[in-house]
């Protein structure tokens, strides 16, 4: 299993929080490493999530939902 933490985008501010804009993908997607899995947003910046490794994606974060930076929000079994 990995974890697919939100990107640190505020290097000024670890601990910041942002959004989970979009999902790319379902629960339970069987997805292939670096498919785009998601859009992120801290303040004005936004970036894409890949997935860093294939296999079957289980979400743990819901759209708009604030995160910390470097928390999961996604896992792959």
């Amino acid at each position: 299993m990995t974890d697919v933490p939100f990107p640190a985008l505020s290097k000024d501010t670890p601990d910041a929080e942002g959004v989970l804009a979009t999902w790319f993908v379902s629960d339970g997607a069987t997805v292939s490493a670096e498919q785009l899995l998601a859009e992120v947003q801290v303040d004005k910046v936004s970036a894409e999530v890949p997935a860093p490794v294939g296999g079957v994606v289980r979400l743990l974060v819901a759209e708009e939902e604030t995160v910390k930076q470097g928390c999961p929000i996604a896992r792959i079994e």
